[in-house]
This record gives structure tokens, sequence and C-alpha cells, in this order.
């Protein structure tokens, strides 16, 4: 498949919320991006050129010092229905990359994808609603190299109303989604109501 993905859908299996649910607990839950950080309040100030991307590799793990994040990645497939799949619920630190799309660092749109919790307590992107612009995002590569990404916004979707060309459209550079699930929690309609994705290209390399 090319790095254009339009028509994906998201997996809501990965929206369900166990923990919230098992522990009735509908006031605590994870971050949520401020308007602030949504593309229509601007650029980041902090916003760096973009590098040349680099050759295609598969990613082997990636880091996010602002959210205590620094997980390896998995392969993702899509399933049956032709949305993403998500890694096992059972690994709370474990996000996952779609395998058949661009690897982080080359030129087009490359995903990664997690839970915000399982069963047990929060998930590997549980804090993704807290990045800010200008953020840094690391993903270690096969090659020996970490392809370097700057946030440059992080919004939120209700789940009826995710713009996939937005979120997975093809890109002239090395771009990065990182995407879990989020935009509030309903006990009663099933669980997070949206997704929360954080958008960044290529900034540098390692």
């Amino acid at each position: 498949m090319t790095n254009s993905s339009k028509g994906w859908g998201i997996a809501v299996a990965a929206c369900v919320g166990l923990w919230l649910i098992q522990n009735g607990s509908g006031e605590i839950t994870p971050p949520v991006p401020s308007a602030a950080q949504a593309f229509a309040a601007g650029p980041s100030v902090h916003t760096d050129a973009a590098a040349d991307p680099l050759p295609p590799s598969q990613p082997l793990r990636m880091r996010i010092p602002e959210i205590d994040v620094d997980t390896p990645l998995t392969a993702l497939g899509l399933d049956a229905k032709g949305s993403l799949e998500v890694p096992p619920a059972s690994d709370r630190n474990l996000a996952g990359w779609y395998e058949d799309g661009t690897t982080p660092g080359a030129k087009g749109t490359a995903i990664v994808a997690g839970h915000v919790d399982n069963d047990r307590g929060p998930a590997v992107f549980y804090a993704l609603g807290a990045l800010k612009k200008g953020h840094r995002v690391e993903v270690l590569r096969q090659d020996g190299r970490t392809a370097v990404f700057t946030v440059d916004a992080v919004e939120v979707y209700d789940k009826d109303r995710f713009p996939d060309a937005k979120v997975y459209g093809e890109a002239d550079r090395a771009e990065l989604r990182v995407i879990t699930c989020g935009g509030g929690f309903s006990r009663k309609d099933g669980g997070y109501q949206g997704n929360v994705v954080a958008f960044g290209h290529l900034i540098g390399v390692r």
C-alpha cells in the first residue's frame, strides 16, 4: 500500500476503557489536548524546518520524553473490516506501527497507534493529550538511526467524525501520526468517544 491511507477506519475495540468501567472512575480520565495545541491556533513558536526524509527502515522503539513514553513498536496490519489493528491489550507498554504504510522517518505519513488503558490501568499513550507543540518524538530504527520529530499539533476528534484524509493522507515530507483513544468517556455509550492524534514532522536524525 502507498503512504495514502484514505479509507482506513480506527479500531474502536481500543476505545472501550475497561479500567475506567471497572473502577467506575468517570472523573479520572486521560488528558485532553487544549485548543491551543490544535492547528487552528497557529503554528508552534518552536517549529523547526523539515529534515530530508530517510530511506525506509523498520522502527523498533518510540520515545516521547515529555510524557514518559519509552515503548517497543510492534507491526500492525488491517483487520477484516479494513480498520487498523491494535497492539495486544495485555501489554500496557506496547505501541504499534502500520507496517504496510510508511516507516517513520521516510517520506510520507507514518502511523503509530497504542492503547490509552487496559483493565489494569493507564497504558502507553494515556498521556498523549498532554503533548504540546514543539515537543519531541524519537523513533529508533533498525538501521541504527533515530528519527527525531517535532509535534505540530495535538487534536481530538469524535469517533463519528474522524478526519481520515487529514490524519492518514499523503505527505511530501516525513510526517508522523500518533493515535490513541480519548475525547471524553461514557460508560453509557460504550467507552471513549473519540481519538487523540498527535501530528509531527521529521526535524533531525541521530
